[in-house]
């Protein structure tokens, strides 16, 4: 039984001033969007994840956001309004809106086109202690978002800021700007004054334990500048935007790392080992374009032969990051098994040298990716260089094309045949895209 969230404010009180003279004459939240003002978009999205009632935070051009909406009626739920006289912030409304507002309540930032199954990121937020829930994802400009970092179950454990010089490797999460808060973290925040929600809400409650991350694979994206807004408009009138919600089941490209994605040079244990090959790239820009998911299922026995910790294999995948979101590209998600069967060997590690589900063939952690992300199997391709990412397609039911890059199935593992053969990821791509079912 799901915990529902009968009441949203929605922050609408910005300037825009990053789109230019469009800002000028409309207000950020009823910028078109497919046909449609960005606002009836984002109600639209709230009234289906079961809330009846929106507080609109109106700031720059209020009159019209508050004539367009009104009291709501036709949009399904209750519309009401705080007037920003001159600009608060992220948080500054929250002082004086704290006795309108239930326990729990959801947030989104007002310059955001989403559809969000919102009813699973509320379960999500009820089943932690936490006084905040931030929707997290990757996008394709990750050096000028704010980066999360997540420990166990989703606890965040660090928000680093955009625009400040960063050092060394990141995971590509970002703060998307959809929140659940609890009313208790609003406590001391008084009527009046700037504040920021990151800076001054959440990063005090970060090191209690009191902020939670719910990743997902969902269409968010902001519209803040013309090419976002020009990118935003194309999806939604493709129907890309609502293709992503997670109330429809999803379609995916699983992937395999080595030999795939980067270069295949035996078993990577260091961050320079790590080379992205250049179809790579092209390749992911078209799945991100796509209704494809992007998911990264690897075996790396490197833990468990006692090459890499998972601190430094973490440090891997955190360059793998951050250098495709520096060319504009991301996985949706990433999943590996440390684990390696055979035990007796110098140097390794017996917590790993272990039988189990997740090492491919196994199909443990595809189908913990598809209860997560709603994704239907059947519907979906698994790519790699090895018979055993064949296998393992085949295993989890999915269909399956082999690259000629890597090991190009010379290591003849299974005795097995894959859907295709074609020469690089690129080429493997256009065959899932191409696709008309």
């Amino acid at each position: 039984m799901s915990d529902a969230i009968d009441t949203a404010v929605i922050l609408a009180g910005g300037l825009g001033t990053r789109l230019g003279g469009l800002a000028h004459q409309v207000p950020k939240a009823l910028v078109p969007v497919a046909g449609r003002p960005l606002l009836a978009h984002q109600l639209d999205c709230l009234r289906r994840g079961g809330v009846t009632r929106a507080v609109v935070v109106t700031g720059h051009l209020a009159g019209q956001i508050e004539g367009y909406a009104g009291d709501g009626g036709r949009f399904g739920l209750a519309v009401e309004y705080l007037r920003e006289d001159t600009p608060l912030g992220t948080a500054g409304a929250f002082g004086e809106l704290r006795d309108r507002l239930p326990e729990r309540f959801l947030v989104l930032y007002g310059d955001v086109l989403l559809d969000v199954d919102l009813v699973r990121m509320c379960d999500f937020h009820s089943g932690h202690p936490g006084l905040a829930t931030l929707l997290v994802h990757p996008n394709d400009h990750p050096a000028d978002s704010d980066l999360v970092a997540l420990g166990p179950g989703g606890v965040v454990t660090d928000i680093v800021p955009k625009n400040v010089g960063r050092i060394g490797w990141h995971r590509n999460l970002v703060n998307a700007g959809v929140f659940v808060l609890e009313r208790a973290l609003l406590d001391g925040v008084p009527a009046g004054g700037r504040r920021d929600l990151e800076r001054d809400l959440l990063a005090p409650a970060i090191p209690h334990g009191g902020v939670y991350g719910y990743r997902t694979t969902e269409y968010v994206k902001d519209l803040g500048t013309p090419a976002r807004l020009e990118l935003v408009r194309r999806h939604a009138e493709s129907g890309l935007v609502a293709a992503r919600s997670l109330r429809r089941p999803q379609r995916a490209v699983f992937l395999d790392r080595d030999g795939t994605l980067n270069e295949h040079v035996g078993l990577v244990s260091e961050p320079d080992e790590l080379k992205v090959t250049e179809d790579a790239y092209a390749a992911l820009a078209a799945l991100n374009d796509s209704d494809r998911l992007t998911i990264v299922v690897t075996n790396q026995p490197v833990v468990a032969r006692g090459l890499c910790s998972l601190a430094g294999l973490d440090e891997i995948h955190r360059k793998l990051e951050t250098e495709l979101g520096g060319r504009g590209v991301y996985l949706d998600d990433l999943f590996f098994c440390p684990h390696h069967p055979d035990a007796g060997f110098p140097g390794e590690d017996p917590l790993y040298k272990v039988p189990c589900a997740c090492r491919k063939p196994g199909t443990a952690l595809i189908e913990e990716a598809a209860g997560r992300y709603h994704i239907d199997l059947s519907a979906s391709w698994f790519i790699g260089d090895t018979t055993v990412d064949v296998q393992t397609g085949r295993n989890a039911g999915t269909r399956t094309i082999l690259l000629r890059t890597g090991e190009a199935g010379r290591d003849a593992k299974h005795a097995v045949a894959a859907d295709h053969v074609v020469d690089d990821l690129k080429a493997a791509v256009k065959i899932v895209l191409d696709e008309r079912t």
